[in-house]
């Protein structure tokens, strides 16, 4: 009985066409075409999904204090600036970056901490390879190091600096201290004691 099933199926099939074999490159390039398609859909799902995400994150961090601009520009001074080391103080402060948003941020929180604008310099930092602003301070470029930030895109950073604020890294290293504090739940006498 199975084998008159199997001869009667090839029977209805025999005069269809053998389907088409592909090699390797054309097996590729279909390939490519049907994600080209899926994403083609997709992706704008998937980019409306994104944006809603960050909008409502951004919207839970509403308005900023004086103190909050405070907190979280010295978090990002310490991730980001210069530090003192045993043996080598640095005690200046900087903040270097490409984002518009974070130089601005810096800006705001250089204002809440009491430096003056004239105190305030901004050299730009460009690697070698995207020089096109004549002479500025320009960064060997480093092989070892994979940048994809390189080519027309590429604009470089914005170091702004303080001067003469020795000062303002002293106060910064209490604030890092006090907010290490505060997030471990650390009383300050207790710090005293240790």
């Amino acid at each position: 009985m199975r084998r008159r099933v199997i001869q009667t199926s090839v029977r209805l099939t025999s005069d269809l066409p053998d389907p088409p074999t592909f090699g390797p490159e054309q097996r590729k390039q279909r390939a490519a075409e049907g994600a080209r398609r899926y994403w083609e859909t997709e992706r704008d799902e998937r980019e409306s999904l994104r944006r809603a995400g960050r909008d409502d994150a951004a919207a839970m961090v509403g308005g900023l204090s004086e103190r909050d601009l405070l907190i979280a520009g010295v978090v990002a001074c310490r991730c980001e600036g210069g530090k003192s080391k045993p043996g080598r103080r640095y005690d200046r402060v900087a903040s270097m970056n490409s984002d518009p948003g974070l130089i601005r941020f810096f800006l705001r929180f250089s204002g809440v901490v009491g430096v003056d604008r004239a105190d305030l310099a901004f050299p730009i930092c460009i690697h070698e390879t995207a020089d096109r602003f004549g002479s500025p301070v320009i960064k060997r470029h480093r092989p070892m190091t994979a940048r994809s930030n390189v080519g027309d895109d590429c604009h470089g950073c914005l170091r702004v600096e303080v001067r003469r604020g020795a000062w303002l890294y002293r106060k910064i290293e209490g604030w890092v201290e006090g907010i290490f504090r505060a997030a471990s739940g650390e009383s300050a006498e207790h710090a005293v004691d240790r």
